[in-house]
């Protein structure tokens, strides 16, 4: 019976979220991206990096700053590259990086926000005030500052930017647990002779999952605009690896010469961020019980 009601509350959001227009439209577009990543994936398998060799990396400086053409959709950018090759290629790594940041940020934080939720006292007061310390610490100047120390590679932006949010995650779960653990079924499990840890992984996580889904959504949004800042500034994704927000910082000095360098790689980012915005506020609509009457 518990099963169903829960499939049933799962599918009347799938109701009202399609009801959204905005926000299908976002799904879709953010759909398109994760398929052309996995796309990229399995060319790189196939060609054994012979596209991204000799497409998206290789240089033509005679054609350079070429503009949009028949030929070359997107122009060439300031070493005769692709852009629309190289533009392809970014997505995997802002969109596969920025859902992995999340997800492990997601997953410490949600430990984290529910031991500190369902035990309090001591251990929220100590869990809690770190949050707080990393809080009071701007997401950008926390992720610089820890690639800076550890140096610049992709296992170190994926830490900087997963520490960074991990406290935003841990105030959410620990928000839905303090009204979660008050209900009557907690009380039923704890009675039987649940331990600490059944209630929380197997009752309580569980019945936090929509405000965690909906921040997740809007964390990828941060998450990518990050990814992008770190490597305009020169300490995320190291060039010839193709990332929107390196793009952007080679790209800066030729604003002038080549107007698509600097417009093309920004509209990715615009477009991106934005679809993730709509389709968390797609799923807020669609999650919050307030609005289900």
């Amino acid at each position: 019976m518990k099963e169903n009601k829960q499939r049933s509350l799962w599918g009347e959001a799938w109701r009202r979220l399609k009801k959204n227009k905005l926000a299908l439209v976002g799904l879709g577009f953010l759909l398109a991206l994760f398929a052309i990543a996995v796309g990229t994936i399995i060319i790189d398998l196939v060609t054994h990096n012979g596209v991204y060799n000799d497409y998206v990396i290789k240089q033509n400086l005679r054609l350079r700053l070429q503009g949009p053409s028949p030929q070359y959709p997107f122009g060439l950018d300031e070493f005769g590259r692709n852009v629309l090759f190289r533009m392809l290629w970014a997505v995997r790594n802002s969109l596969f990086m920025g859902s992995a940041a999340v997800i492990i940020s997601t997953i410490i934080g949600s430990v984290l926000g529910a031991l500190a939720g369902y035990y309090g006292k001591i251990p929220d007061n100590a869990i809690m005030r770190f949050m707080d310390i990393l809080l009071a610490i701007p997401s950008m100047l926390l992720a610089t500052a820890i690639v800076a120390a550890l140096g610049t590679s992709l296992v170190n932006v994926l830490i900087a930017i997963a520490v960074a949010y991990i406290p935003t995650f841990a105030r959410t779960v620990r928000a839905s647990v303090l009204m979660v653990k008050e209900q009557e079924y907690i009380e039923a499990a704890r009675a039987l002779g649940a331990g600490d840890m059944r209630i929380i992984f197997r009752y309580i996580l569980p019945n936090s999952l929509a405000p965690l889904i909906i921040q997740a959504t809007l964390g990828v949004a941060g998450a990518i605009l990050s990814i992008a800042g770190l490597s305009f500034l020169g300490l995320g994704i190291q060039p010839p690896t193709p990332e929107w927000g390196s793009m952007l910082s080679g790209a800066r000095s030729y604003i002038r010469d080549g107007w698509h360098i600097t417009v093309i790689p920004g509209l990715g980012i615009m477009l991106t961020i934005l679809a993730l915005n709509v389709l968390g506020d797609g799923l807020r609509d669609a999650l919050d019980p307030r609005l289900k009457t």
